[in-house]
């Protein structure tokens, strides 16, 4: 004899579990997996650099242009305390945002990227120029050719930030020009020596400027110069070499960074081009953050 009993129980779990497989649509959708609200946990603020120079200026100028940084700040203040905010941070493994440039030896050291910047506010790629004052071709022939001549790749530059961090800026650009005598006898070809005439370089304070600075120092005193570098903000910059206060400089950032101070005094100084390419600046997180571009930025509302 059939039980009826054990045949309606069968199929009411049978039924049950069909329900289970197919899923129910008044039931609950699981819980999403929780994520890190990186604009909240960063407090809405960017770690920045010195006021005024040419990477702020961008900076402030991105917050303006994207809608979703509404509220954001940017906080000025040494590059070495950005470093140090930076280095602190991916010690303890945190979100941090600061801005950031490169070639630069915290690219070397730590995991770093860009936030991608869809608005292009802190421009494309960037180079790094040489420019003189007006005469000194006239004055300085010699130093002048090995400044015109001079170029080098964003990886020799590090080269001499990452030894710059255990000696100072001028052991390790003597050391680079020591270790790299084809590439500096190229620069120097046919370059008579001199006897102690002065010259002097401007420079912004970054760990960039001060390599290709210090390394130009070692190459001229080598020629027979009495180099002195003086460094400086970059409209100052400008300014000392527009008005003849100074000889030479190897810093200024385009097209982008320094593009105002270089239009305001293009007429007073002489370009020599690029001393370098392949610069970039922007914002940079450490790679550890689940975030590729600045409009996945949250506003402060």
């Amino acid at each position: 004899m059939i039980n009826t009993k054990s045949i309606c129980l069968t199929l009411g779990l049978s039924f049950s579990f069909l329900l289970a497989g197919c899923g129910n649509e008044d039931a609950p959708p699981p819980e999403e997996e929780d994520t890190v609200n990186y604009s909240e946990e960063v407090e809405y603020s960017i770690i920045g650099i010195e006021p005024g120079s040419g990477t702020m200026d961008l900076a402030n100028k991105t917050l303006e242009e994207y809608d979703n940084l509404e509220g954001w700040n940017l906080l000025d203040g040494a590059t070495v305390g950005m470093l140090t905010t930076l280095g602190e941070a991916i010690d303890n493994e945190e979100p941090v945002i600061v801005t950031g440039w490169t070639p630069h030896w915290k690219f070397a050291q730590y995991d770093l990227k860009f936030l991608d910047n869809p608005k292009e506010t802190f421009g494309g790629s960037e180079n790094i120029n040489t420019i003189t004052r007006k005469g000194l071709e006239e004055d300085m022939p010699n130093a002048f050719t090995i400044l015109d001549r001079f170029y080098w790749e964003p990886e020799q530059m590090q080269e001499v930030m990452l030894a710059a961090q255990d000696v100072s800026f001028k052991e390790a650009a003597d050391n680079w020009v020591n270790e790299n005598e084809d590439l500096v006898a190229e620069w120097t070809e046919g370059v008579d020596q001199v006897d102690g005439k002065s010259i002097e370089l401007v420079s912004t304070p970054w760990d960039t400027e001060r390599s290709s600075s210090h390394v130009m120092q070692a190459i001229l005193e080598q020629q027979g110069f009495n180099v002195k570098i003086t460094p400086v903000d970059p409209a100052v910059m400008f300014q000392a070499i527009a008005n003849s206060e100074a000889d030479a400089t190897l810093s200024p950032w385009l097209p982008a960074t320094h593009a105002s101070y270089y239009e305001r005094y293009k007429e007073d100084f002489v370009d020599l081009g690029e001393n370098l390419t392949g610069a970039k600046i922007g914002f940079v997180v450490p790679d550890y953050m689940d975030i590729d571009s600045i409009e996945d930025l949250e506003p402060n509302n």
